[in-house]
């Protein structure tokens, strides 16, 4: 198994191999070597030779990318706190006799459908935020608009989670309007808010940089868009935080007042949205891409030649006499971005076993021994890791594996994700295990006359809660690894015409994810929790094993695209050190003396 498909790449200083070079020619030409050029250096693009043996850095970001990460961390701050309270306000009921808070009474099973059809909704409607932004509105007016959405889903929560509503019985008809509100408000942002942050960053060149230390380097727009989705996806785990807050005051205060503090973040979040509209990249709308998509692919699967079929120069006019009102860039640019797409299927599993954390995970910490914490406050050392390892990764892990030429390649990391995904619902297994083991009610917590005491409580399991928490931190390096993995390479792989649309449909595999767990949902009851997790740690497990045997093979390109450059550009002689030679073999490529990286890209025109 790779770690992170690690083929070694030659960079950093290589003053120790002067003596295979000649006079240290080489030493100083990676080092110290002035400009061939009058340009300034930071506008200098590398060569071939230098994008193969330099280190690679990323760029340094605009401060309108930290401003969209602030307006996402108010919205996360908003959907966290919201939704961490979901599973007790379904599942209990108000006053409920086993201690933890409630309002609706719905039981474990309809919670858990309840709540990933929440989830559902919430990654279906990204394709409508995709369509009313490339159609109607742009990105940043359509994220203003369903914000406003969102704001009314979030009042009405609130007003309905007040203890005179719940006593009403106002509470589950004004949760369900809650949900749909605010899963459409999420669609239209999620869909937008990605995309959005990478525009910020408009370089697209190589660019050659000498550091203080003097050491020649790449800037790399590929490693400067994986650390804007490390700092946007630490920004998201620092606004769920608010779920720690939620939980406590739903537990003490009120579901009321654990509603009340996210909407009050939420408004924040649009004031700061519309008081930094001059400071953002946007593009104006440029018409939905989605029916002329549609009828290129209907084209490209009812023909032999498939997409080429759909290019007006072999298309000739439509049946109804019209001009195809596509060109061929269009076409080709559909290509890449199914290209893109073709790791999203393998998503959908992953999805379902992580949304076990966010309802069944919630229940399980319900049954074990709380020690005066609320119940879903647990799930908080999973944005805690991922706040405390992505600046670990970014800062110290990554660079010290490139210093060794170790890249860090999308599909190694997507698969180690899903690796960690299936250790951590393994780990939720066993843990089940030992609360089934555990008495007053052993199989079915909760729910024996053994548990039950004098003032009418339930006696918990005797588990310590805080056996959870290896489930959370496995599954919050599987976020790291995954997740923000795919949305990189969503983004990266996917034409600068169709980046909504591929950002909201990888977000449609969550909902898939979500869609899978409410059809197991009834399956999430007492004694079959320890066959639930097993069998999904397994498919997890599964799943990643055939997602590695189906992609490794694009590891080499999808994770170094200064190698399609290298493969598109032709080697010059003076490109090379002076005297050096130059040949091609089938493993490897050879300078002089010095063998350097293996590669199935074989240079031309040399």
């Amino acid at each position: 198994m790779p770690f992170f498909g690690s083929d070694v790449n030659i960079s950093g200083s290589i003053s120790d191999e002067e003596d295979d070079f000649g006079d240290g020619e080489a030493d100083s030409m990676i080092k110290h070597s002035e400009p061939r050029t009058n340009v300034d250096v930071s506008d200098e693009e590398p060569t071939a030779y230098e994008l193969r043996v330099l280190r690679k850095i990323p760029d340094s970001l605009p401060w309108s990318a930290f401003l969209v990460c602030v307006v996402e961390l108010c919205e996360r701050f908003t959907f966290y706190g919201l939704s961490g309270p979901f599973q007790n306000y379904i599942s209990n009921s108000y006053n409920d006799a086993s201690g933890n808070p409630g309002a609706i009474g719905l039981g474990q099973s309809a919670a858990t459908a309840l709540t990933n059809f929440f989830l559902f909704w919430c990654y279906c409607s990204p394709i409508i935020g995709a369509v009313a932004a490339d159609q109607y509105l742009g990105r940043y007016k359509t994220i203003i608009w369903f914000s406003f959405i969102y704001l009314a889903g979030s009042v009405v929560l609130f007003l309905t989670s007040l203890p005179r509503s719940i006593e009403a019985g106002a509470a589950l008809p004004g949760f369900i309007v809650a949900l749909i509100c605010i899963g459409l408000g999420t669609g239209g942002i999620k869909a937008n808010v990605s995309p959005l942050i990478a525009e910020q960053y408009q370089e697209s060149r190589h660019r050659i940089k000498i550091l203080k230390s003097g050491e020649k380097v790449v800037v790399s727009p590929e490693l400067t868009i994986q650390r804007i989705y490390m700092i946007f996806y630490m920004a998201i785990n620092v606004g769920s935080l608010s779920s720690i807050a939620t939980t406590e005051l739903e537990l003490n205060v009120g579901f009321w007042a654990a509603y009340l503090l996210p909407l009050v973040m939420f408004i924040m979040g649009i004031c700061i949205l519309i008081a930094g509209r001059k400071r953002y990249v946007v593009r104006p709308p440029k018409g939905s891409i989605i029916p002329q998509s549609l009828r290129i692919l209907w084209i490209g699967i009812s023909s032999r030649g498939g997409l080429e079929s759909a290019k007006p120069s072999n298309q000739g006019r439509l049946p109804d006499g019209r001009q195809a009102p596509w060109d061929a860039n269009f076409v080709d640019e559909l290509r890449q971005a199914l290209s893109a797409c073709k790791t999203f299927p393998f998503f959908i599993i992953y999805w379902t076993a992580y949304s076990q954390m966010l309802n069944n995970f919630i229940s399980q910490a319900g049954t074990m021994e709380l020690h005066g914490i609320p119940n879903d406050i647990m799930g908080n050392i999973d944005p805690i890791t991922i706040i405390i390892f992505i600046p670990i990764l970014d800062k110290l892990v990554y660079p010290w594996l490139r210093k060794f030429g170790i890249q860090s390649k999308p599909i190694s990391r997507i698969f180690w994700g899903f690796i960690m995904g299936a250790i951590g619902i393994a780990y939720a297994a066993f843990v089940q295990k030992l609360i089934y083991s555990a008495p007053p009610c052993y199989e079915y917590p909760l729910s024996c006359d053994a548990g039950k005491q004098p003032n009418g409580d339930h006696e918990h399991n005797h588990v310590h809660v805080a056996v959870q928490a290896p489930t959370y931190f496995f599954i919050a390096i599987s976020e790291i690894f995954a997740n923000v993995t795919g949305l990189e390479y969503s983004y990266s792989k996917a034409p600068a015409s169709m980046k909504s649309l591929i950002m909201a449909l990888f977000m449609m595999t969550n909902a898939v994810g979500a869609a899978l767990g409410a059809a197991i949902a009834p399956f999430a009851r007492n004694p079959n929790l320890v066959w639930l997790y097993t069998t999904l740690s397994v498919a997890t497990l599964v799943t990643g094993l055939l997602f590695w045997a189906c992609f490794r093979k694009y590891n080499l390109i999808e994770g170094s695209p200064e190698l399609r450059l290298e493969a598109e550009q032709p080697l010059q002689l003076d490109d090379m050190i002076p005297n050096a030679h130059y040949s091609s073999v089938s493993d490897s490529t050879t300078y002089g003396d010095f063998e350097g990286p293996q590669s199935d890209v074989k240079p031309h025109n040399v």
